[in-house]
């Protein structure tokens, strides 16, 4: 859920003030990181900022420090939890939780990614602080959508959002689903209706 760069050009970018900077080169190392792991050079982080190489060393002590930021900033729930809450409440159930599914599975593919890229191992350096787990403050903001709905439901809205988290999270991990990622709308059906044939309405499984 990281800001795309706003920088990635062949061309050297325009000076920017140094947190916008620094959200840039962690933009850039992003993708890299979820393709090479570590091992990626500064060279390649530079060339895809669109910045010298030099750059990088006037905005971060060293690699393995950006790299430690880039990490963090990718396993931070704040910016998904920010989207969550820009949800229209107005929506109808089903439509909301495909919002939310949407949302989430965009942050849990890249973390995926980047905990496969990294072989479970953080780079070099200080342990990360403690912080609530992201899988719970995520949860904790859907289950709060759910709430207006809770009489619609037969758990309540907080079991509603672990049960939805726990298919998100396996129905998007490449190796769970064989590379066939499960769809919003398909997760949010097998939440809210299963998997049996209903009498009152046509079945269907779709994207």
């Amino acid at each position: 859920m990281l800001p795309s760069p706003s920088v990635v050009s062949s061309r050297r970018a325009r000076p920017l003030p140094p947190d916008a900077r620094r959200a840039a080169l962690i933009a850039a190392t992003l993708p890299l990181i979820r393709k090479r792991g570590i091992d990626v050079s500064t060279r390649l982080i530079a060339q895809a900022a669109g910045v010298a190489e030099g750059t990088i060393f006037r905005v971060f002590p060293d690699k393995d420090s950006l790299i430690r930021a880039t990490v963090d900033a990718a396993f931070d729930p704040a910016p998904v939890v920010a989207a969550l809450k820009r949800i229209d409440p107005a929506l109808p159930l089903r439509e909301r939780l495909i919002e939310v599914v949407r949302i989430v599975q965009s942050w849990t593919t890249t973390v995926i990614d980047l905990i496969m890229a990294l072989r479970w191992n953080r780079p070099p350096g200080e342990k990360p602080p403690r912080r609530p787990k992201p899988s719970t403050v995520i949860s904790a903001a859907v289950a709060r959508l759910i709430e207006p709905d809770r009489g619609e439901l037969r758990v309540p809205p907080a079991e509603a959002a672990r049960l939805l988290h726990l298919l998100l999270f396996s129905g998007s991990h490449p190796g769970i689903t064989n590379g066939r990622l499960l769809a919003p709308r398909e997760i949010v059906d097998v939440i809210l209706d299963g998997v049996r044939r209903h009498p009152d309405r046509a079945w269907r499984m779709t994207a």
